[in-house]
């Protein structure tokens, strides 16, 4: 079964910039109702990250065409419009699924919450995860919630920060993704097809 079509409320990859540019919205012109100021910044951040990359990403032909000789599928991605791994990981996600004819659909975390605990990560709810799906709702391959080069960035500062503070290690990782330019997702992507 897949577990998605439980959701509360999807989306497919305009519908969420179209929601994430209304909580900006909602936040700007209510300040005083604003739950958590670092979620406030971070979505307003991080939704200008993913106009940037929607300009400047092209997907990887090789994967297009790996893609499209696969059976059909649809990939689903848990996320929230506040998450910097999903600024510079969804936009790819969604510009390789268009490229290749995948129905894309994205669902809130914070709002489904047995969806996300059914795809932890190590215990944690991270974010974005991909999952794919055929057209009988098998699990295809899952993916997330970032790139193993970002991973290894992540696990390296929670071990031993070495005096970075979240804006310093932050900075470092979106240097990472900026350097990086959305090749790892995809040939990770590229490998979990088989």
């Amino acid at each position: 079964m897949n577990i998605f079509k439980t959701a509360v409320q999807s989306y497919d990859y305009a519908s969420f910039l179209q929601y994430a540019e209304g909580v900006i919205a909602k936040n700007e012109a209510n300040p005083e109702l604003v739950a958590n100021d670092k979620y406030a910044f971070y979505t307003k951040l991080n939704f200008q990250r993913m106009k940037r990359w929607n300009k400047t990403f092209t997907p990887d032909a090789a994967l297009i065409t790996k893609l499209k000789a696969q059976p059909q599928q649809s990939w689903w991605v848990i996320t929230e419009a506040w998450c910097g791994d999903s600024a510079q990981n969804l936009p790819v996600i969604a510009a390789v699924a268009a490229a290749a004819g995948i129905e894309l659909r994205i669902v809130l975390r914070d709002e489904n919450e047995a969806i996300i605990d059914a795809y932890l990560t190590n215990g944690t709810r991270s974010i974005p995860i991909l999952v794919a799906f055929d057209e009988e709702d098998n699990q295809l391959f899952r993916w997330g919630p970032r790139p193993a080069g970002a991973q290894a960035l992540m696990l390296d500062w929670k071990s031993n920060p070495n005096g970075r503070d979240f804006e310093a290690f932050e900075l470092e990782m979106h240097q990472w993704y900026n350097h990086h330019k959305g090749k790892e997702p995809q040939e990770e992507i590229a490998a979990l097809l088989g």
